[in-house]
């Protein structure tokens, strides 16, 4: 069984500029990526795909393949993960190169360990899904939203207004961290979630988002509770 790791960086992040190699607590954001996915001995290959020489040249100083760079089309601000994914699985094929499972890893995910990694393979191995999902539940019950329309503020599910926190369905997101599924379910649906994908559901200390430099700080400060936790 051939396993792959793609991280997929691009240079070009507006919002945190040079986002996937700023410095995150002592050393460029990408290599906890690259470090998880190779300490954890499962894959054929870690690879990173970009668009950047930049990211390249880091990349591959921690141990990373960069052997071939992204192309325009997945490079722009409309391309998807499943497109990148898509031509790094092709790429390879080209070089006679065949995976049967994908480990889709973000660039800006530090809480990803190698143990994580090794703990969800064996998951999904186990339930014989297709692929796995990280996820964590929502802090507040989505059901309960609020909109603004017309400037006032309304339920957006006034059917649940009255209903007790406890009593409404648990609801998840996407952790935002890794994906691994099977390379001919990925081919087939186009997506890293099939019909038989499973959740590992992680804890609100270990998930953060980083889109703004707000939720950088917050990614630190948890990550340093983290790694004092394991210690």
């Amino acid at each position: 069984m051939n396993l792959i790791a793609i991280i997929t960086a691009r240079g070009g992040s507006k919002r945190i500029p040079k986002k996937n190699v700023k410095e995150f607590c002592g050393k460029p954001i990408i290599a906890y990526s690259i470090e998880a996915a190779l300490q954890s001995e499962l894959f054929d290959e870690v690879m990173v795909s970009t668009d950047s020489e930049e990211i390249k040249v880091i990349a591959e100083s921690y141990g990373a393949n960069v052997p071939f760079m992204r192309s325009e089309e997945t490079s722009n601000d409309f391309a998807v993960t499943a497109d990148v994914v898509e031509e790094v699985i092709h790429e390879y094929e080209k070089r006679g190169n065949v995976f049967d499972w994908i480990c889709c890893i973000y660039p800006t995910a530090p809480f990803v360990t190698a143990a994580k990694l090794k703990a969800a393979f064996e998951m999904v191995m186990k339930e014989s899904a297709d692929s796995l999902t990280p996820v964590v539940s929502f802090s507040y019950p989505p059901q309960r939203g609020l909109i603004i329309r017309d400037g006032r503020l309304q339920y957006k599910y006034p059917e649940y207004e009255l209903t007790r926190s406890q009593d409404l369905e648990v609801m998840y997101h996407d952790a935002g961290q890794f994906y691994f599924c099977k390379t001919d379910a990925f081919l087939q649906y186009h997506s890293l979630m099939t019909n038989e994908t499973i959740p590992m559901i992680l804890q609100e200390r270990e998930v953060q988002d980083i889109d703004h430099y707000s939720d950088w700080e917050l990614a630190e400060i948890k990550y340093k509770l983290m790694i004092k936790k394991e210690h």
